[in-house]
């Protein structure tokens, strides 16, 4: 059954939950709307999915023993079920001493929305895969469009009850020469924002480039990584470092205060910037806002959920994302100049026209953190990385592998030139996504080549 108003359907369970357990504290949050995707392959559609989302999570909590159930049934019997077994199990569970308490009555912000994205069709979704393909001029395409809106409703028994609107549309795709892959990509909240052809053609150029391909020494060289890169890099940054559970284990590079970055590096959360994807509350129903996390390279935020707040002796900053082992999550991150670099962005072609002799990566591949603490990770560049010498793109390189301190590489005078061409790249990991430039950073760790 269709739920036709997500904020009555948490009222529902709510109102069942006080009838079957009236001390119990409750928390419910509904997720509505369609997830659609239009997958191409061979240059052609083979595959339009769409599935409605209708799952109502609940939280029900008794004496600090907290039990977490789901359901997609919203009938009656339905809503009494899951009501039980809630309280079944919270009644089983041992209670929890850092139990943070359910957040209050608080107002949020709207979020980016779109109706011509959530109510988009399959032949909408391939206009946009028609102009990546026909960007190619003949080579070989694979890769997705796809569009989403979601109305997602939060109430709990401590008084919040609040509602959001959220639509996202994203271009993932390659097109593939006898030499290689280029990919080419872009997120939005509109579909109608996506360019097709722009990366379509960035794709297109960058397998077209692979001709040739030469290997080159393993060794530390000065890059420009473009904003897929950045993005790989946030994830981490974000996942390991910038999480306040990581934190307060003691297991994050985080150290307050410090210029661990750059003086020209700007990094910070904000899902209520138009720019970005995604709802305007968290998990836990605490509203979302922006929260500085490195101010001109020195370390200066965390984000914070209900328990780690808790333990901190704060508030929560709003980026819960209803997982206890992951804790907080920095969910639309945004890297920028610094306030005193601003003036000098530079075009990517400007930044590629600084460097003497480096390599240009265009992407990253299967990476992998090896040491949160330090942000070590090891990865692959696979297609997409070409030789720079005197500032000219001058031949592809066949693939490298690296072992690089994240934070390292953006450390204090290693980011030489911060790009202009920032896009909001909306993956499938955890989060909604990273809003990035291209950077160019004075050594990078190259640990292997095609040969070892």
């Amino acid at each position: 059954m269709t739920v036709v108003d997500p904020l009555e359907m948490c009222d529902r369970v709510i109102d069942a939950a006080r009838k079957v357990e009236p001390a119990a504290e409750v928390a419910v949050s509904t997720v509505v709307g369609p997830d659609t995707l239009t997958r191409f392959a061979g240059s052609f559609i083979h595959q339009n999915v769409a599935e409605h989302q209708n799952a109502v999570l609940v939280k029900v909590v008794l004496d600090g023993r907290a039990a977490t159930v789901s359901t997609t049934r919203t009938d009656d019997e339905g809503v009494e079920r899951v009501v039980r077994q809630g309280v079944d199990a919270a009644r089983l569970r041992p209670a929890d001493p850092d139990w943070p308490g359910l957040a209050p009555a608080a107002p949020v912000a709207a979020a980016p929305w779109d109706d011509a994205t959530a109510s988009a069709t399959p032949s909408d979704r391939a206009a946009v895969v028609r102009a990546f393909v026909d960007a190619g001029d003949g080579l070989e395409a694979a890769g997705f469009v796809s569009t989403s809106g979601q109305t997602m409703a939060f109430a709990n028994t401590a008084g919040q009850r609040v509602m959001s609107r959220s639509t996202k549309a994203a271009v993932d795709g390659i097109h593939r020469s006898g030499a290689g892959d280029g990919s080419g990509r872009h997120g939005s909240a509109r579909l109608a924002d996506l360019d097709g052809r722009d990366a379509g053609a960035r794709a297109a150029a960058k397998a077209r480039g692979q001709d040739g391909a030469i290997d080159v020494e393993p060794g530390s060289y000065e890059v420009v990584l473009e904003p897929a890169c950045v993005a790989d890099m946030m994830l981490f940054l974000r996942a390991a470092g910038f999480n306040a559970k990581s934190v307060q284990e003691g297991m994050s590079f985080v150290h307050l205060g410090e210029q661990q970055f750059d003086e020209s590096v700007d990094i910070w959360d904000d899902a209520t910037d138009p720019r970005t994807v995604g709802h305007s509350f968290d998990a836990e129903g605490t509203p979302k806002r922006r929260v500085d996390l490195v101010k001109a390279g020195v370390t200066c935020g965390i984000v914070h959920d209900r328990r780690t707040a808790k333990k901190a002796g704060t508030e929560s900053t709003g980026h819960s994302i209803g997982d206890d082992a992951i804790g907080p999550f920095a969910a639309n991150v945004f890297v920028g100049p610094s306030q005193a670099a601003r003036a000098r962005t530079r075009t990517r072609a400007e930044l590629i026209a600084s460097v003497g002799r480096g390599l240009l990566v265009t992407d990253f591949h299967y990476t992998r953190i090896l040491d949160p603490k330090t942000q070590v990770v090891t990865g692959l560049t696979r297609n997409g990385v070409f030789l720079i010498e005197d500032g000219k793109v001058t031949k592809a390189v066949k693939n490298l592998r690296f072992t690089q301190s994240y934070v390292s590489a953006l450390g204090p005078g290693k980011v030489l030139g911060i790009g202009s061409d920032a896009q909001l790249l909306a993956g499938s990991q955890l989060g909604n996504g990273s809003h990035v430039p291209s950077v160019h950073l004075a050594a990078w760790n190259f640990t292997g080549g095609a040969r070892g």
